[in-house]
């Protein structure tokens, strides 16, 4: 087991395949002409493979791959294959373009659940978002996921003035439609222009929904990022992910491999361990990924509180959200 200095059991890990995407969502990616990271410093399909199983070898249960677009990498298919023969549960956090041409993979992989990111339910907003204009593509391979018995769970985040008027409209695509529909509040990170006063909190998402319907709170895994909820006779479900105003830091399980190869024990730690470096030297990489996890801080990396409001983001000394792999 690999364990932090509070006790805390460590075996999820999220693997960033790129920071390359499709799309150019500025919450996520500093500018439209964003620098992405060149081949030769990104780990390799068969390093990728080698320290998953280091970490499954160390009691990893749970594997997420995410992105960047995890989808445009050439070699994904062979990397899902591949962690697909492991004893852990693969799940991949994805825009959802993709889908089609890799469902053959992902269902020989084993993959029973894939997030995807769709933060409106309006085609002109969508494009305002991320700049591309595919989103009845996404609302359609959404649906092919579903037919395909496939679970979907949709990330939306959540800005004052930009999508907080969408709710209700994603709570009424779960009453017939077997989707969990994850509202995020918006977090801080390098370069995506956040300020406090975008922030629509966990108790303002519930006070809208409560407007119009009845909220049950629904079963919770030890670990889940959301706290989760369901509307009674609805197919679906919702959860909110209170980063900002109610984290979950004291059940954390979760380290994340970025694209190139650094350890972060937390999304808002400042801190990073060289794994690609170590592997690449033939160092044995255990000791490093448990000094780096012994080392993680009690909450959001130490660097601010849940008293966001007078927040300098600034001040903040992290990857932007794409770099990171979420």
């Amino acid at each position: 087991m690999i364990k932090d200095s509070f006790g805390r059991v460590h075996d999820y890990l999220r693997i960033s395949l790129t920071d390359n995407c499709n799309f150019r969502c500025f919450y996520c990616m500093p500018e439209e002409e964003y620098e992405f990271s060149p081949p030769a410093k990104l780990m390799q399909a068969k390093e990728i493979i080698h320290l998953a199983r280091i970490f499954v070898e160390q009691g990893v249960r749970k594997i997420r791959l995410t992105g960047g677009e995890p989808m445009v990498r050439k070699d994904a298919a062979e990397i899902i294959s591949a962690l697909g023969s492991l004893p852990v549960e693969l799940v991949i956090s994805t825009n959802g373009t993709r889908i089609p041409e890799m469902l053959p993979v992902l269902k020989r992989a084993n993959v029973k659940t894939i997030n995807i990111s769709l933060d409106t339910l309006k085609p002109e907003k969508f494009m305002l978002i991320t700049r591309r204009d595919v989103f009845h593509q996404i609302r359609n391979n959404i649906e092919l996921l579903l037919a395909n018995n496939i679970s979907v769970k949709i990330n939306m985040v959540l800005m004052k003035d930009l999508n907080d008027n969408e709710i209700l409209d994603f709570i009424a695509w779960t009453k017939h439609t077997p989707i969990q529909v994850r509202f995020i509040e918006f977090m801080p990170f390098k370069g995506n222009h956040w300020t406090s006063n975008k922030v629509f909190s966990l108790e303002e998402i519930l006070s809208v929904i409560e407007k119009e319907y009845t909220v049950l709170t629904a079963n919770e895994g030890p670990h889940d990022t959301g706290k989760s909820f369901r509307v009674p006779g609805h197919k679906g479900s919702f959860a909110v992910i209170s980063t900002m105003t109610a984290p979950f830091c004291n059940t954390c399980n979760r380290m994340r491999l970025t694209a190139d190869g650094k350890l972060k024990n937390c999304l808002f730690s400042n801190e990073e361990t060289d794994l690609l470096s170590a592997l690449r030297n033939n160092e044995d990489i255990v000791p490093l990924i448990r000094a780096s996890i012994w080392s993680k801080k009690k909450e959001l990396g130490g660097q601010f509180t849940t008293s966001f409001e007078q927040l300098d983001a600034e001040a903040i000394n992290n990857r932007s959200m794409i770099s990171i792999g979420g």
